[in-house]
């Protein structure tokens, strides 16, 4: 028997249509509670990432902030594929034909929606990295930081995310008996574990370093600044004008070191179940099959939350969401 043949045999017990836990005894109604959970959850974060979208669009703020909508895009499409296969996981359809490989490889591996997450991490970056130019290089970024810069950005996150997913899902997956076994064939375990690291420190460890580091230097600038006027304030002695800028300036410092934990702790936190998982996966003997959907839902909740951390800073979205709230409306 090949190494292929036996790495099918030996994760077809330990996996399922998800390619990541396997759905058999006292554990199929557990498990049937965590698709369901995953299911709910995915319709939260397609209703948030929709209602902030909206709230974009309606407030005429897309064309100044083209990189947050394309957060916005990718997170509801990450959700809305989510939703969609986790119905067909729970309709538990027998695969046969090209119609079932199709299915296997696109909705039960989850390939679009790892597709639309590697995205939104890239896109996530390039957020990060545009916010550290503007601010501590802003004269450079003036003359040099174009729209095409912006574009490019966008449509490398989208390529990125496709590629990174679509890549790994159709060279490991397969239909064994009408069943999919996604993330199954590795020509070795050392391609396997290869793989799992490449995607931790492209898509996790990379991203929280360039939080860290654009965000301190960030702040770094801004405290400079606040404490250049606070110094011009001391000498000129005391004016309205003046106090009121010192008061803006010491908001944006808030506003940037709440965006700055809310950001990196939030997707550190989030995500690092999963990689754990799938680390467990890869690196134990014996490892201890069940974590993906719980793992999944936890993953989730930074999806369900992320377009707020970014989108309601400016207060024209913020007003419509506001407006979309009854009680405002019969108050107003």
């Amino acid at each position: 028997m090949t190494e292929e043949s036996s790495t099918i045999t030996h994760l077809s017990d330990a996996m399922t249509t998800t390619g990541m836990m396997q759905i058999t005894g006292g554990n199929t109604m557990l498990s049937f509670y965590f698709q369901c959970a995953v299911l709910v959850i995915g319709v939260v974060g397609t209703a948030t990432n929709g209602l902030v979208l909206y709230a974009l669009l309606a407030s005429k703020q897309h064309k100044k902030h083209v990189l947050i909508v394309n957060q916005n895009v990718l997170d509801l499409f990450a959700s809305f594929m989510m939703v969609l296969s986790s119905l067909l996981k729970l309709c538990n359809i027998h695969l046969t034909g090209s119609v079932g490989y199709w299915l296997c490889t696109l909705l039960y591996s989850d390939n679009f929606f790892w597709a639309g997450s590697y995205g939104s991490c890239i896109n996530l970056a390039s957020i990060t990295v545009d916010r550290y130019l503007k601010v501590v290089h802003s004269v450079w970024s003036k003359k040099k930081l174009h729209n095409w810069m912006i574009y490019s950005a966008l449509a490398f996150s989208w390529i990125g995310g496709i590629v990174s997913s679509a890549a790994v899902v159709f060279s490991t997956t397969a239909v064994r008996s009408g069943v999919c076994y996604a993330y199954t064939i590795w020509a070795s375990n050392t391609a396997r574990k290869i793989n799992f690291f490449w995607n931790f420190i492209s898509f996790y460890l990379i991203i929280i370093l360039i939080f860290v580091f654009c965000y301190w230097r960030i702040l770094v600038v801004i405290r400079r600044q606040a404490n250049v006027m606070a110094s011009h304030v001391a000498a000129a002695g005391p004016s309205t004008s003046q106090a009121h800028a010192q008061a803006q300036s010491n908001q944006i410092q808030t506003n940037v070191i709440k965006t700055m934990i809310l950001v990196s702790a939030l997707f550190a936190i989030s995500w690092l179940p999963m990689y754990v998982y799938i680390l467990d996966l890869n690196l134990n003997p014996n490892p201890i099959y069940g974590g993906y959907y719980p793992s999944l839902v936890i993953a989730f909740l930074y999806t369900c939350t992320n377009p707020f951390i970014y989108a309601i800073k400016f207060d024209p979205v913020k007003e419509v969401l506001l407006g979309l709230i009854p009680c405002k409306k019969n108050s107003g």
